[in-house]
């Protein structure tokens, strides 16, 4: 079975985490400090590969039958992210979704949180900046 790392809503506690159903958790994993990371409209992460300034990115590892790739994962995922490989930082390469930026729509939304290093850090900033507002009397933050 093919080996999948996870960086966005299908990891485990997110929103698609069902679509992949029947595969099985192999753990937590890191990319090598080759990609760049956006959050895509605040729905969705893409790894993007890049030369020069990359980042390690955390995900997740799951080994994933054919039947689950093709017939679950990939029709969940948004258009704007294809099937690719990477390479962890351990040097192994293994499949992903990688950001495809031509399919981006002039006015989407998309924000560099490659320093975050991850999908969920990128979350709890959000939330904490929820929170933030809130407390400052404006919750529009």
């Amino acid at each position: 079975m093919p080996l999948m790392f996870l960086n966005g809503t299908a990891m485990s506690g997110q929103k698609d985490h069902g679509c992949h159903a029947g595969s099985t958790y192999l753990g937590p994993a890191r990319t090598a400090a080759a990609y760049r990371f956006f959050a895509v409209r605040d729905e969705f992460p893409g790894l993007l590969p890049v030369e020069v300034g990359g980042r390690v990115i955390e995900g997740e590892l799951y080994d994933m039958p054919d039947s689950v790739l093709s017939g679950q994962l990939l029709p969940a995922e948004p258009a704007e992210l294809e099937l690719g490989s990477i390479r962890l930082l351990d040097g192994e390469e293994v499949n992903a979704m990688i950001l495809q930026p031509d399919r981006l729509q002039p006015g989407d939304r998309v924000v560099d949180i490659s320093e975050l290093g991850g999908f969920r850090a990128y979350q709890r900033f959000l939330a904490a900046n929820a929170r933030l507002g809130e407390v400052l009397g404006r919750p529009e933050w």
